[in-house]
């Protein structure tokens, strides 16, 4: 038995033709959804990048006890659950997050690893000669510039390009071995949206104003962007969508040539969304939990197609997937040093079961709490000093910084009352000390950096969506409906006891109960 993760960034669903009959045509994610079971109601738990992939190696919601960061020293992930199975795991990737400061211990968890280099930040290339930027609109990071030389007029050595194509060239190597999962996971489409010219041009895109190809995490008016920016910025968002697709197919080739759709159990999900001028945003974080950014795609192929072409109403999420793996496989949940808060999905694929949930809730760590009941998206704020806030955490480093006691003042502090922070056996579910570190004890930039301790003046407003008749949450519904508004309190709360939430969360969002 072998299982593929196929694991893209920042995938808004809207764009894709399974979700969305005006999305665009992706033709080897379209053949996948023809040979799988579509998930429709399927939801990120914690966000962004580095949170949405805890939750996903260890089947927990984290974002309840800390933000960005790593696989903690006392986390039991999906390579070791398999190990334990005797499947071996391989993880192919150009997400380069997992390789800097705040991403560690995840790759460190597979059995074996690759990594492509050069997406975003990643100083893959010197900078010491120093080469001129031209004049754009929106972001672009002076490192990106320089790395993107090593493939300028070769499509096939851009990352993602090489991600699939060392899949494909792994999958061809081991094709007759068994009990293998291999988690192939590209960049793209995360922004820079960046792509050869000839894919723009395949998504009809005319644009001919400044070099604008990476959307600032700010409002469409805020960053100065005027309609046909926006609109180019989408075919560029397009094009790389369909660039990913392209290269997708050497990879079902491989698994075409060898008949491996047989006894392969395939998965295609993202991490999160991407907004791209929806509610007039750009990008994730920074707004309201919307669908665009936490209801994301799921198709998963079972061996021999069965159940092809089925699509499952029930509420699902991406803490799912390990016990998924780990029932495909056999192997017992016993196995698990930790609480799992994930179900499997085989028996509702199998139509043995109906649901595996009643909720899922979701969001960013210290920011409005939110969650689904499949029909209802409910956002509920802080109190006004979102206090009290504790982040928990083994390893104290946030994205691309440590938490570094060496370093509390000047411009790249991060600890501003560093006796504050104490350890011990703080999280009810783990005997393993952590540090426990007040949000009063960590710095608040003005530039946002570290959101957790700054609400943004929407978050002290609690929101109600009905999903059935308005899915674009347009209008708050959260007077009008106090019977649901209710009900959905009362399951906010069951979720947080659930979930194993600090005690203190319940204080923190205006909840009697602690």
């Amino acid at each position: 038995m072998r299982s593929i993760l196929l694991l893209s960034d920042s995938v808004n669903r809207r764009f894709l033709r399974m979700y969305n009959e005006k999305g665009i045509r992706l033709p080897n994610l379209e053949r996948l959804a023809e040979m799988s079971v579509t998930f429709e109601n399927h939801w990120t738990a914690s966000a962004p990048c580095m949170p949405a992939r805890r939750d996903i190696m260890t089947g927990r919601v984290n974002f309840l006890e800390r933000n960005w960061g790593p696989i903690e020293a006392f986390d039991f992930t999906l390579p070791q659950a398999l190990g334990k199975g005797g499947v071996t795991s391989h993880m192919i990737t150009d997400h380069y997050h997992y390789f800097e400061i705040g991403g560690e211990n995840y790759c460190q968890m597979f059995d074996s690893w690759e990594l492509v280099r050069g997406q975003e930040w990643d100083p893959c290339v010197s900078r010491l000669r120093k080469k001129e930027i031209p004049e754009h609109k929106g972001k672009m990071v002076p490192q990106y510039w320089y790395n993107r030389e090593q493939w300028k007029g070769d499509e096939e050595k851009y990352p993602s390009a090489q991600v699939m194509a060392k899949a494909a060239a792994w999958l061809e190597e081991h094709h007759d071995c068994d009990d293998f999962f291999l988690w192939v996971e590209p960049f793209d489409p995360h922004e820079p949206f960046d792509v050869p010219e000839k894919y723009l041009e395949l998504v009809g895109d005319s644009y001919e104003g400044l070099l604008c190809m990476w959307p600032e995490y700010k409002t469409i008016a805020d960053a100065g962007l005027d309609k046909e920016a926006v609109a180019h910025l989408c075919k560029r968002y397009l094009a790389l969508l369909y660039m990913t697709d392209v290269y997708l197919g050497e990879i079902f080739q491989v698994m075409d040539r060898h008949h491996m759709w047989e006894d392969t159990l395939f998965i295609y999900t993202t991490d999160h969304g991407y907004m791209l001028g929806e509610h007039d945003y750009m990008a994730k974080n920074y707004m309201p939990a919307f669908n665009e950014v936490f209801h994301i795609p799921l198709m998963v192929h079972l061996p021999e197609n069965r159940h092809a072409g089925e699509r499952i109403q029930a509420l699902t999420q991406n803490i799912d997937i390990l016990p998924t793996l780990m029932e495909f496989y056999g192997i017992s949940s016993q196995v698990c040093r930790n609480p799992v808060h994930g179900k499997s999905l085989l028996p509702l694929m199998e139509g043995k079961a109906e649901k595996v949930r009643e909720h899922a809730i979701y969001g960013y760590f210290g920011k409005q709490m939110n969650i689904t009941d499949g029909r209802y998206t409910y956002f509920r704020s802080p109190n006004q000093e979102n206090r009290p806030l504790n982040l928990y955490t083994t390893m104290m480093t946030d994205i691309r910084v440590y938490f570094d006691y060496s370093n509390i003042s000047g411009d790249n502090c991060r600890i501003s009352a560093p006796e504050k922070i104490t350890g011990g056996q703080f999280l009810k579910w783990t005997p393993y000390p952590v540090f426990k570190v007040p949000a009063d004890a960590i710095t608040d930039y003005e530039d946002g950096t570290l959101r957790y301790v700054r609400l943004f003046d929407w978050e002290m407003e609690d929101q109600l969506y009905d999903l059935e008749t308005d899915y674009e949450q347009e209008n708050n519904i959260i007077d009008s409906q106090p019977e649901v508004r209710h009900r959905m309190e009362e399951m906010m709360k069951a979720a947080l006891r659930e979930h194993d939430a600090p005690k203190e969360q319940y204080v923190r969002l205006r909840f009697e109960e602690v």
